[in-house]
């Protein structure tokens, strides 16, 4: 009997993805833990490895395809000995195809493998298939399920589906509301010389996270100025210490372990909105924003609080080196209680960053720069940054962002307390 080779779930998060590469063709003998396939998530492209040894019988899913739902029936693994010319004389069962991407691969699959309807099935006045998460997001946004046709395996409406619904008690557009709010796609391409460029998985994502995140997140900002010349002095000194062990502390390791530090200070803003609830963590994990080709990642120091900076230096430059060539694993880039976002390298004054959700802030860090600064009330020249703290106004007020802001200008303007 063949095994059905499934689109793997590579992520908690994962409803589908693309088959960026086969590793393997149709006739080679594979055995548990052999690489299979490259799967582009929305965040980065993963190795799909063999849990059982057999025979690539059949591919049903061609490298290139996009789309494909978790679920799905990407090849058939025969069993050494067995007759891999009988398989596909049926139908492919349980094949969970996107519709949007069925006729592409029906069109190479071979004429003995008819692929299996991707319709969902009729939702009948008995049962609504539906995931957990997909109920509990349809009830808060007041979405009625039985209206909705699911992508999932046999009809069952998942996340995807209901972030594409429209509640039953609002029209599909609100009046007034300009079309360019409502839809990312132009309806008449403009008259100017131009290239069509199609998105990647991961900036679907970003597209759609960040439109979630400015529409429903209630965003409050909060500016501060910070004398940046201690800091500066100890990591210099810190530098020459480290020297021979081979690690060097950057600027932005410094801020990751003073941003946990305040937020250890100030509980109230470790925390995550959710709905009737407030998340309150007792451990601080920094996501760090770091720019790749495509797009955005945000790998994740774990524990940050706990962490010395050299530790946090050396854990940092191994996972930004990872997140560009790809190869973070979910656990590392995804969760988090706090963002921080650093564009003073780009000469970046200030900025305000979009919060990640279900982070309830971000820190955005702009450039270090001489301007004239009182010190020991003195005016005089100092290396000044500014910094915004983006606060989700549903979990975090005001006067509590702003000891967070005050905290963590005072942890950088006095950093030896980031060594104690």
């Amino acid at each position: 009997m063949p095994i059905e080779l499934k689109m793997p779930a590579l992520s908690p998060t994962m409803e589908e993805g693309s088959l960026a590469k086969w590793l393997v063709k149709e006739g080679d003998v594979v055995k548990s833990g052999d690489l299979l396939a490259e799967i582009e998530t929305d965040k980065a492209t993963m190795e799909f490895e063999a849990v059982d040894e057999g025979i690539i019988a059949k591919i049903l899913i061609p490298e290139g395809t996009e789309g494909v739902k978790v679920g799905t029936v990407v090849a058939m693994l025969a069993a050494e000995g067995e007759d891999i010319t009988a398989i596909g004389e049926g139908a492919v069962p349980a094949l969970l195809l996107a519709p949007e991407i069925a006729d592409k691969v029906a069109t190479s699959i071979p004429a003995a493998v008819p692929v299996a309807s991707s319709a969902a099935p009729a939702i009948g006045a008995s049962r609504i298939k539906a995931s957990p998460l997909a109920r509990r997001l349809a009830e808060a946004s007041a979405i009625d399920l039985s209206t909705i046709r699911g992508s999932g395996p046999n009809g069952r409406i998942v996340k995807v589906d209901i972030d594409g619904a429209t509640p039953a008690s609002m029209p599909a557009v609100a009046p007034g509301v300009p079309a360019a709010f409502a839809a990312a796609v132009p309806s008449i391409e403009p008259d100017i010389p131009h290239e069509v460029v199609k998105l990647s998985n991961m900036r679907k994502v970003i597209a759609r996270r960040l439109t979630e995140s400015k529409q429903q997140v209630p965003h409050i900002y909060l500016t501060a100025d910070i004398h940046l010349d201690p800091l500066l002095k100890l990591r210099a000194d810190l530098n020459d210490g480290l020297a021979e062990r081979g690690v060097k502390l950057s600027v932005n390791d410094l801020l990751v372990k003073a941003l946990a530090a305040a937020l250890i200070e100030v509980p109230s803003c470790n925390v995550q909105f959710a709905g009737d609830n407030l998340l309150r963590f007792s451990r601080v994990d920094i996501s760090v924003a770091v720019s790749i080709p495509g797009g955005l990642i945000t790998p994740i120091i774990a524990g940050a609080n706990a962490k010395g900076v050299a530790a946090i230096s050396s854990e940092m430059k191994d996972r930004a080196e990872r997140a560009r060539n790809g190869k973070l694993q979910p656990h590392e880039y995804q969760g988090g209680t706090a963002s921080l976002s650093n564009m003073g390298m780009f000469g970046i004054k200030q900025f305000e960053a979009v919060i990640n959700p279900p982070q309830a802030m971000i820190m955005a860090i702009g450039a270090g720069e001489k301007r004239p600064y009182v010190v020991n009330n003195a005016l005089t020249v100092a290396t000044v940054m500014s910094v915004t703290g983006s606060f989700d106004h549903r979990a975090i007020d005001g006067a509590d962002g702003a000891q967070l802001m005050a905290a963590f200008k005072r942890i950088v303007e006095k950093p030896l307390t980031l060594l104690a």
